[in-house]
């Protein structure tokens, strides 16, 4: 594996570069949660968590990739930290083998001004403090003209469960190119499993799991988490039928889901807008399909109410 050469499309730096940071993230994650001091705070809700994670992994990620692209755009979750001195927090992405990615022509002449950048340095903090370490992901979504064009998702604890194993995993992936860092698996054949969230339960979610009669359903933390059960096989059809998620919580999973020919709208069907001016909630919820679904036919078993509920 090698750095993306100078010569390399802008894209291809850029996911590069958010593969080694995102890793480099990992490891600040692992670090603090061995020190058993997380710092936690509430944000908007009891449910809605903040730790010394999420604070220190947001101020490594956006430095360090500031530094190396000083013109985009970075949205990340934890708020603005352009006030603070972060020359302390940069990694130098160089500092470890990364991968070239492959730039698909449709965007390889994209300038830095073009792009916006969606992080989610800890996605799934109230499963992080929890213990559910398997949920947990970083994500870092790269998004122009409004569209999710490539998506980094790490999981700092991906084999935790076994011991002597090496930790952590990032997977990547850009539509109309390629998936990177893992084997995508497809669902069984014959039954339906929908997975969905754990925490925002509402007669509004239960009823648009309930239309598409699933076999089982998988209750988990984290929009990261969920698309990973996608590309795993282990999940048909993610459903959240809420204003929950936000846009750092979906850019980088919808770029590898599109990159693995998978599907994600919001629930009414209509494309979620990435541009630095959109808001950041997602108020019309998540439909995520696994490739080789049919999309389509999970949003006509969507009842009416369940669309009018959420408005755009």
């Amino acid at each position: 594996m090698s750095l993306a050469p100078q010569s390399s499309p802008l894209l291809s730096k850029i996911m590069s570069s958010s593969i080694a940071v995102a890793n480099h993230a990992g490891k600040i994650i692992r670090e603090i949660m061995k020190t058993g001091e997380l710092g936690i705070v509430e944000k908007e809700s009891a449910r809605d968590l903040q730790t010394e994670a999420d604070r220190a992994a947001q101020r490594c990620i956006i430095s360090s990739l500031n530094k190396c692209f000083p013109k985009i755009t970075i949205i990340g979750e934890e708020g603005d930290e352009e006030a603070r001195d972060l020359s302390g927090q940069v990694y130098d992405p160089s500092a470890e083998m990364t991968v070239e990615v492959t730039c698909p022509p449709q965007f390889s002449s994209l300038t830095e001004d073009e792009i916006v950048l969606w992080v989610d340095p800890l996605d799934g903090t109230a499963e992080y403090t929890q213990g559910l370490l398997d949920h947990v992901t970083v994500l870092i979504g790269i998004a122009s003209g409004g569209k999710a064009v490539g998506g980094v998702i790490h999981q700092p604890y991906y084999n935790y469960q076994n011991p002597g194993s090496k930790l952590g995993r990032t997977v990547w992936g850009v539509p109309g190119g390629a998936v990177g860092g893992m084997p995508i698996v497809a669902p069984p054949e014959g039954r339906l499993i929908v997975t969905t969230t754990r925490s925002h339960s509402s007669s509004t979610v239960n009823d648009a799991i309930s239309s598409v009669s699933p076999d089982d359903v998988l209750r988990v933390g984290g929009a990261g988490h969920k698309v990973m059960l996608l590309l795993e096989g282990k999940a048909h059809v993610y459903v959240f039928a809420s204003p929950g998620c936000k846009k750092w919580d979906t850019c980088a999973p919808q770029a590898v889901l599109e990159a693995a020919g998978g599907t994600l709208t919001d629930i009414k069907g209509t494309a979620i807008p990435y541009h630095a001016s959109a808001p950041h909630r997602n108020s019309s919820g998540v439909l995520a399909s696994a490739a080789g679904q049919n999309h389509d036919a999970f949003l006509e078993k969507i009842p009416q109410h369940v669309k009018d509920n959420l408005k755009a």
